[in-house]
Protein backbone atom coordinates (compact mmCIF):
# COMPACT_ATOMS: atom_id res chain seq x y z
CA UNK A 1 0.00 0.00 0.00
CA UNK A 2 1.60 3.31 -1.05
CA UNK A 3 2.36 5.76 1.70
CA UNK A 4 1.09 9.27 1.18
CA UNK A 5 3.45 12.11 1.92
CA UNK A 6 1.67 14.98 3.55
CA UNK A 7 3.36 18.37 3.45
CA UNK A 8 4.64 19.55 6.79
CA UNK A 9 3.46 23.02 7.56
CA UNK A 10 6.06 25.47 8.70
CA UNK A 11 5.73 26.66 12.29
CA UNK A 12 3.99 30.00 12.50
CA UNK A 13 6.13 32.87 13.56
CA UNK A 14 5.27 34.57 16.83
CA UNK A 15 3.60 37.95 16.48
CA UNK A 16 5.93 40.88 16.34
CA UNK A 17 5.12 43.50 18.94
CA UNK A 18 6.00 47.09 18.19
CA UNK A 19 6.05 49.77 20.82
CA UNK A 20 4.00 52.79 19.87
CA UNK A 21 5.51 56.17 20.26
CA UNK A 22 3.99 58.65 22.67
CA UNK A 23 2.64 60.68 19.74
CA UNK A 24 0.98 57.63 18.16
CA UNK A 25 -0.61 56.66 21.47
CA UNK A 26 -1.95 60.18 22.02
CA UNK A 27 -3.43 60.25 18.49
CA UNK A 28 -5.19 56.92 19.10
CA UNK A 29 -6.67 58.13 22.37
CA UNK A 30 -7.65 61.42 20.73
CA UNK A 31 -9.45 59.50 17.97
CA UNK A 32 -11.38 57.44 20.53
CA UNK A 33 -12.23 60.59 22.49
CA UNK A 34 -13.54 62.38 19.40
CA UNK A 35 -15.53 59.32 18.33
CA UNK A 36 -17.16 58.90 21.74
CA UNK A 37 -17.88 62.63 21.95
CA UNK A 38 -19.53 62.61 18.53
CA UNK A 39 -21.64 59.60 19.52
CA UNK A 40 -22.79 61.30 22.74
CA UNK A 41 -23.62 64.55 20.93
CA UNK A 42 -25.66 62.70 18.29
CA UNK A 43 -27.43 60.69 21.00
CA UNK A 44 -28.34 63.89 22.85
CA UNK A 45 -29.73 65.50 19.68
CA UNK A 46 -31.83 62.41 18.92
CA UNK A 47 -32.93 62.09 22.54
CA UNK A 48 -34.05 65.72 22.77
CA UNK A 49 -36.25 65.30 19.67
CA UNK A 50 -37.74 61.94 20.71
CA UNK A 51 -40.97 61.61 22.68
CA UNK A 52 -39.92 58.77 24.96
CA UNK A 53 -43.45 58.30 26.26
CA UNK A 54 -44.39 57.01 22.81
CA UNK A 55 -41.31 54.78 22.70
CA UNK A 56 -42.23 53.22 26.05
CA UNK A 57 -45.77 52.64 24.82
CA UNK A 58 -44.58 51.21 21.44
CA UNK A 59 -44.77 47.48 22.36
CA UNK A 60 -48.40 47.88 23.48
CA UNK A 61 -49.31 49.82 20.33
CA UNK A 62 -47.50 47.34 18.12
CA UNK A 63 -49.27 44.34 19.60
CA UNK A 64 -52.60 46.16 19.30
CA UNK A 65 -51.93 46.93 15.62
CA UNK A 66 -50.91 43.33 14.96
CA UNK A 67 -54.12 42.16 16.58
CA UNK A 68 -56.14 44.36 14.22
CA UNK A 69 -54.34 42.84 11.22
CA UNK A 70 -55.42 39.32 12.19
CA UNK A 71 -57.13 37.48 10.71
CA UNK A 72 -56.37 38.74 7.18
CA UNK A 73 -59.39 39.58 5.03
CA UNK A 74 -58.71 37.08 2.24
CA UNK A 75 -61.92 38.03 0.44
CA UNK A 76 -60.16 41.05 -1.12
CA UNK A 77 -57.30 38.96 -2.55
CA UNK A 78 -59.02 38.64 -5.94
CA UNK A 79 -59.38 42.44 -6.11
CA UNK A 80 -55.61 42.81 -5.64
CA UNK A 81 -54.60 40.70 -8.64
CA UNK A 82 -54.90 43.59 -11.11
CA UNK A 83 -52.91 46.03 -8.89
CA UNK A 84 -50.32 43.25 -8.44
CA UNK A 85 -50.09 42.86 -12.22
CA UNK A 86 -49.69 46.64 -12.51
CA UNK A 87 -46.84 46.52 -9.98
CA UNK A 88 -45.05 43.81 -11.97
CA UNK A 89 -45.54 45.81 -15.17
CA UNK A 90 -44.18 48.98 -13.55
CA UNK A 91 -41.05 47.11 -12.46
CA UNK A 92 -40.56 45.24 -15.74
CA UNK A 93 -41.22 48.08 -18.19
CA UNK A 94 -39.33 50.55 -16.00
CA UNK A 95 -36.34 48.21 -15.88
CA UNK A 96 -36.37 47.71 -19.66
CA UNK A 97 -36.55 51.45 -20.29
CA UNK A 98 -33.78 52.09 -17.76
CA UNK A 99 -31.55 49.45 -19.37
CA UNK A 100 -32.04 50.92 -22.84
CA UNK A 101 -31.12 54.38 -21.57
CA UNK A 102 -28.24 53.19 -19.37
CA UNK A 103 -26.51 51.15 -22.10
CA UNK A 104 -25.09 54.06 -24.14
CA UNK A 105 -24.26 56.07 -21.00
CA UNK A 106 -22.20 53.15 -19.69
CA UNK A 107 -20.06 53.05 -22.85
CA UNK A 108 -19.63 56.83 -22.75
CA UNK A 109 -18.61 56.70 -19.08
CA UNK A 110 -16.04 53.89 -19.40
CA UNK A 111 -12.47 55.14 -19.83
CA UNK A 112 -11.60 52.57 -22.51
CA UNK A 113 -14.67 53.14 -24.73
CA UNK A 114 -15.55 56.82 -24.37
CA UNK A 115 -14.83 58.91 -27.49
CA UNK A 116 -13.82 62.02 -25.48
CA UNK A 117 -13.30 62.97 -21.79
CA UNK A 118 -16.09 65.53 -22.09
CA UNK A 119 -18.58 62.80 -23.03
CA UNK A 120 -17.34 60.76 -20.06
CA UNK A 121 -17.91 63.65 -17.66
CA UNK A 122 -21.44 64.22 -18.96
CA UNK A 123 -22.28 60.50 -18.80
CA UNK A 124 -20.94 60.23 -15.24
CA UNK A 125 -23.02 63.27 -14.29
CA UNK A 126 -26.17 61.56 -15.58
CA UNK A 127 -25.33 58.31 -13.77
CA UNK A 128 -24.60 60.06 -10.47
CA UNK A 129 -27.73 62.20 -10.76
CA UNK A 130 -29.87 59.12 -11.30
CA UNK A 131 -28.36 57.27 -8.34
CA UNK A 132 -28.63 60.21 -5.97
CA UNK A 133 -32.45 60.45 -6.13
CA UNK A 134 -34.63 57.64 -4.81
CA UNK A 135 -37.33 56.19 -7.06
CA UNK A 136 -40.02 57.31 -4.59
CA UNK A 137 -38.88 60.93 -5.00
CA UNK A 138 -38.80 60.51 -8.79
CA UNK A 139 -42.36 59.16 -8.62
CA UNK A 140 -43.47 62.07 -6.44
CA UNK A 141 -42.09 64.57 -8.97
CA UNK A 142 -43.50 62.71 -11.98
CA UNK A 143 -46.97 62.35 -10.45
CA UNK A 144 -46.97 66.12 -10.05
CA UNK A 145 -45.95 66.56 -13.71
CA UNK A 146 -47.74 63.68 -15.47
CA UNK A 147 -50.55 63.04 -13.04
CA UNK A 148 -51.20 59.84 -11.06
CA UNK A 149 -50.97 56.53 -12.88
CA UNK A 150 -48.69 53.78 -14.08
CA UNK A 151 -46.74 55.96 -16.51
CA UNK A 152 -45.27 58.03 -13.67
CA UNK A 153 -44.22 54.83 -11.88
CA UNK A 154 -42.61 53.31 -14.98
CA UNK A 155 -40.58 56.44 -15.72
CA UNK A 156 -39.60 56.77 -12.04
CA UNK A 157 -38.26 53.21 -12.00
CA UNK A 158 -36.44 53.83 -15.30
CA UNK A 159 -34.78 57.03 -14.09
CA UNK A 160 -33.56 55.29 -10.95
CA UNK A 161 -32.33 52.25 -12.91
CA UNK A 162 -30.13 54.32 -15.24
CA UNK A 163 -27.64 55.10 -12.49
CA UNK A 164 -27.53 51.57 -11.06
CA UNK A 165 -27.17 49.73 -14.36
CA UNK A 166 -24.92 52.41 -15.88
CA UNK A 167 -22.45 52.41 -13.00
CA UNK A 168 -22.06 48.63 -12.74
CA UNK A 169 -21.92 48.24 -16.51
CA UNK A 170 -19.27 50.89 -17.13
CA UNK A 171 -17.14 49.35 -14.36
CA UNK A 172 -17.49 45.96 -16.10
CA UNK A 173 -16.48 47.56 -19.42
CA UNK A 174 -13.35 49.05 -17.84
CA UNK A 175 -12.35 45.62 -16.52
CA UNK A 176 -12.50 43.76 -19.86
CA UNK A 177 -9.40 41.97 -21.14
CA UNK A 178 -7.53 44.28 -23.55
CA UNK A 179 -6.01 41.53 -25.74
CA UNK A 180 -9.16 40.85 -27.87
CA UNK A 181 -9.62 44.59 -28.34
CA UNK A 182 -6.01 45.02 -29.49
CA UNK A 183 -6.22 41.99 -31.79
CA UNK A 184 -9.36 43.17 -33.58
CA UNK A 185 -8.08 46.76 -33.75
CA UNK A 186 -4.88 45.49 -35.41
CA UNK A 187 -6.91 44.03 -38.28
CA UNK A 188 -8.07 47.52 -39.24
CA UNK A 189 -11.58 47.11 -37.83
CA UNK A 190 -13.69 50.19 -37.25
CA UNK A 191 -14.60 51.41 -33.77
CA UNK A 192 -18.09 49.94 -34.12
CA UNK A 193 -16.67 46.56 -35.14
CA UNK A 194 -14.29 46.58 -32.17
CA UNK A 195 -17.26 47.26 -29.89
CA UNK A 196 -19.33 44.50 -31.48
CA UNK A 197 -16.70 41.74 -31.60
CA UNK A 198 -14.30 42.54 -28.72
CA UNK A 199 -16.12 44.53 -26.06
CA UNK A 200 -19.74 43.32 -26.14
CA UNK A 201 -18.98 39.55 -25.91
CA UNK A 202 -16.97 40.21 -22.75
CA UNK A 203 -19.57 42.38 -20.97
CA UNK A 204 -22.82 40.69 -22.00
CA UNK A 205 -22.82 38.10 -19.14
CA UNK A 206 -22.26 40.89 -16.61
CA UNK A 207 -24.86 43.04 -18.35
CA UNK A 208 -27.48 40.27 -18.16
CA UNK A 209 -26.77 39.66 -14.48
CA UNK A 210 -26.92 43.38 -13.64
CA UNK A 211 -30.22 43.78 -15.50
CA UNK A 212 -31.90 40.87 -13.74
CA UNK A 213 -30.60 42.05 -10.37
CA UNK A 214 -32.00 45.52 -11.00
CA UNK A 215 -35.38 44.06 -12.01
CA UNK A 216 -35.44 42.17 -8.72
CA UNK A 217 -34.80 45.42 -6.82
CA UNK A 218 -37.42 47.26 -8.86
CA UNK A 219 -40.08 44.70 -7.92
CA UNK A 220 -39.55 45.74 -4.30
CA UNK A 221 -39.49 49.46 -5.06
CA UNK A 222 -42.55 49.43 -7.31
CA UNK A 223 -44.72 48.04 -4.50
CA UNK A 224 -44.49 51.35 -2.61
CA UNK A 225 -44.70 53.83 -5.50
CA UNK A 226 -48.47 53.79 -5.20
CA UNK A 227 -48.13 55.60 -1.88
CA UNK A 228 -47.50 58.77 -3.91
CA UNK A 229 -50.06 57.94 -6.63
CA UNK A 230 -47.94 55.95 -9.11
CA UNK A 231 -50.29 52.95 -9.21
CA UNK A 232 -49.86 49.32 -8.27
CA UNK A 233 -50.22 47.62 -4.91
CA UNK A 234 -48.92 50.70 -3.11
CA UNK A 235 -52.08 52.57 -4.08
CA UNK A 236 -54.24 49.86 -2.48
CA UNK A 237 -51.94 49.83 0.56
CA UNK A 238 -52.29 53.58 0.99
CA UNK A 239 -56.09 53.37 0.71
CA UNK A 240 -56.26 50.55 3.27
CA UNK A 241 -54.07 52.44 5.76
CA UNK A 242 -56.06 55.65 5.35
CA UNK A 243 -59.32 53.81 6.09
CA UNK A 244 -57.73 51.89 9.01
CA UNK A 245 -58.58 48.57 7.31
CA UNK A 246 -55.67 46.74 8.96
CA UNK A 247 -56.93 43.25 8.09
CA UNK A 248 -56.70 44.31 4.43
CA UNK A 249 -53.24 45.74 5.01
CA UNK A 250 -52.05 42.34 6.20
CA UNK A 251 -53.29 40.72 2.97
CA UNK A 252 -51.40 43.31 0.90
CA UNK A 253 -48.26 42.73 2.97
CA UNK A 254 -48.50 38.97 2.37
CA UNK A 255 -48.95 39.48 -1.40
CA UNK A 256 -45.97 41.85 -1.53
CA UNK A 257 -43.86 39.35 0.42
CA UNK A 258 -44.86 36.48 -1.88
CA UNK A 259 -44.14 38.58 -4.99
CA UNK A 260 -40.70 39.51 -3.73
CA UNK A 261 -39.91 35.87 -2.93
CA UNK A 262 -40.89 34.77 -6.44
CA UNK A 263 -38.89 37.58 -8.06
CA UNK A 264 -35.87 36.67 -5.90
CA UNK A 265 -36.13 33.02 -7.02
CA UNK A 266 -36.42 34.00 -10.70
CA UNK A 267 -33.53 36.43 -10.37
CA UNK A 268 -31.29 33.82 -8.76
CA UNK A 269 -32.09 31.23 -11.44
CA UNK A 270 -31.44 33.63 -14.32
CA UNK A 271 -28.19 34.96 -12.81
CA UNK A 272 -26.99 31.39 -12.34
CA UNK A 273 -27.83 30.59 -15.96
CA UNK A 274 -25.97 33.58 -17.45
CA UNK A 275 -22.84 33.38 -15.29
Amino acid sequence: MPVKNYPISEPSLPPEWKLRSRRQQLLIWLGWLLGCSLFLICWKVISDKTLWIFVVDAPKQGSDLLGRMLPPEWSIASQLLLPLWDTINIATLGTLLGIVLAFPFAFLAAKNTTPHPLFRSLALMVIVSSRSINSLIWALLLVTILGPGLLAGIIAIALRSIGFVGKLLYEAIEEIHPVPVEAITATGASRLQVMSYAVLPQVMPAFAGISIYRWDINIRESTVLGLVGAGGLGLQLNAAINTLAWNQVSVIFIMIFATVLVSEWISAKVRKAVT
